[in-house]
């Protein structure tokens, strides 16, 4: 699953991202209202993270610009602002609310509870021909066949499932996937995207995950 924090106190983004990573979540970290808001526009996200104190926006006025435009997308708010006065205003804002300084142990179980209340919510399964996803469960089948996936294998076949017949290079797979802007990741990329091939494709037609030749990866259903 997809994180996006928006926190710019850097030694606090990284501690967030670093301890979300290892529990094998994709994160990315924006460090203003502006582009915050921006990404979680541009991205597919299953949470965010955000600070209330933001440069830029504010972290309120992120979130209601969000909600104004019907944004589903689950809310933890960050501040360091303990009074109970805030802690209502907070969670009156968004989904729950954590103060700092925090434990992150406590953090990592707010984000978990938020998403599986996301995912009960509004999950639809993800399915292209006779693959199909499910983001709720993260159960991946073809053809009737449970298919056992990594977790970095999930996530890439989720965004491409997100992305039918869209090609995807491999400069965008490494940001939304890997949470990574440059393109010295991409042979990282390669070989995922074999390994995802080898799950869905080896044994099954038709093909789903095509290589288009300078460009990245699609995947679709053949031209009939």
């Amino acid at each position: 699953m997809r994180i996006l924090v928006v926190e710019d106190e850097a030694k606090v983004a990284s501690f967030i991202q670093r301890g979300l990573e290892a529990e094998h979540y994709t994160v990315d970290v924006a460090p203003d209202g502006d582009s915050g808001l921006a990404r979680a526009y541009e991205g597919h996200y299953d949470l965010l993270i955000l600070d209330l104190m933001l440069p830029r926006r504010d972290g309120a006025a992120v979130l209601r610009e969000l909600r104004a435009r019907g944004h589903p997308l689950p809310i933890l708010l960050l501040t360091a602002r303990a009074a109970l006065i805030d802690k209502v205003r907070g969670l009156d804002l968004g989904d729950d609310y954590l103060t700092k300084p925090f434990e992150f142990a406590e953090l990592l179980a707010r984000v978990r509870a938020l998403l599986r209340r996301g995912t009960a919510a509004a999950a639809p399964i993800l399915a292209l021909a006779d693959l199909a996803l499910d983001p709720a469960t993260r159960e991946v089948t073809r053809a009737g066949r449970r298919i056992e996936l990594t977790a970095r294998e999930f996530a890439l076949l989720e965004f491409l499932l997100r992305n039918p017949g869209r090609v995807l290079s491999r400069a965008v797979i490494a940001q939304h996937v890997w949470g990574v802007n440059f393109d010295t990741f991409t042979n990282v990329i390669d070989v995922y995207v074999n390994y995802l091939r080898r799950k869905i494709d080896a044994d099954f037609e038709p093909k789903l995950l095509h290589t288009v030749r300078g460009a990245g990866y699609v995947l679709k259903e053949p031209d009939r």
